[in-house]
């Protein structure tokens, strides 16, 4: 498990949640696709080295932060930090059995050629019996180019951090 994700989730403040997410972290089946910490973020438009998925997780979830101080602080908005620390840590972690590695950049892994990311992640969470706020945030993150749109405040913090990171790497 990543020392920086394994950081993030020790930040959650419910037990129980933050021992299913350090689980799944510590659980991770990747194949047949990359490990982990060697994934990129995406194939091409953003964090798309070795290593790209878990810093863009990182920075997503820092920047989701800084959006909840600003939802409380600014707006009075109660936000439950615990739902969008672990949605972040959760959302992508799927691309890594999406991906397979070239000589030059990626491509899909075999699993990646039938099913995305979003699909897999959520039929795991579902199995693992995430609570559905957790669930939602995850299925939530693409916002209107995914399959559902964010319907809480914590999927919509967890979709606009993913974007802007997604958008500040890709650009610079």
């Amino acid at each position: 498990m990543p020392k920086e994700l394994e950081e993030l989730a020790r930040r959650i403040r419910k037990k129980s949640l933050r021992r299913k997410v350090l689980k799944f972290l510590k659980e991770l089946d990747t194949s047949p696709g990359l490990p982990l910490e060697e994934s990129p973020g995406g194939k091409t438009r953003h964090h798309a080295y070795p290593g790209g998925l878990v810093q863009h997780t990182y920075a997503m979830t820092k920047l989701a932060l800084f959006l909840c101080d600003i939802a409380e602080e600014v707006y009075g908005w109660k936000v439950d930090r615990d739902t969008v620390i672990a949605a972040c840590i959760l959302h992508d972690l799927m691309k890594a059995a999406t991906y397979s590695a070239l000589e030059e950049g990626y491509d899909y892994s075999p699993l990646g050629e039938r099913l995305d990311h979003v699909s897999l992640i959520i039929a795991e969470l579902r199995k693992e019996k995430f609570p559905m706020d957790v669930v939602h945030a995850v299925a939530a993150h693409h916002g209107d180019k995914g399959p559902v749109t964010p319907k809480t405040l914590e999927a919509l913090i967890v979709h606009l951090a993913d974007f802007m990171d997604a958008k500040l790497n890709g650009m610079v």
